[in-house]
């Protein structure tokens, strides 16, 4: 069972390296898999070796979220 929680979220972890690939590994159009995979690692409380990439694409999405928004009040 152990190898199991190892596994949660996998499909999800994928999704976003294919989603990455077709998309020049513009994180801003793959954030719909991304939020995916991070509400995921939430259920299985990030107990899963799929989920130590999320919290990184989560920060670079963030970062380029505040910077749009710094750029239309300019």
């Amino acid at each position: 069972m152990v190898q199991a929680s190892k596994e949660a979220c996998k499909k999800e972890a994928c999704d976003i390296q294919a989603c990455l690939s077709k998309n020049n590994f513009n994180s801003q159009k793959c954030i719909e898999v991304i939020e995916k995979l991070q509400s995921c690692c939430e259920k299985c409380t990030y107990n899963s070796t799929h989920c130590a990439s999320v919290s990184g694409l989560l920060k670079q999405h963030q970062r380029q979220k505040e910077s749009k928004q710094a750029m239309k009040k300019s």
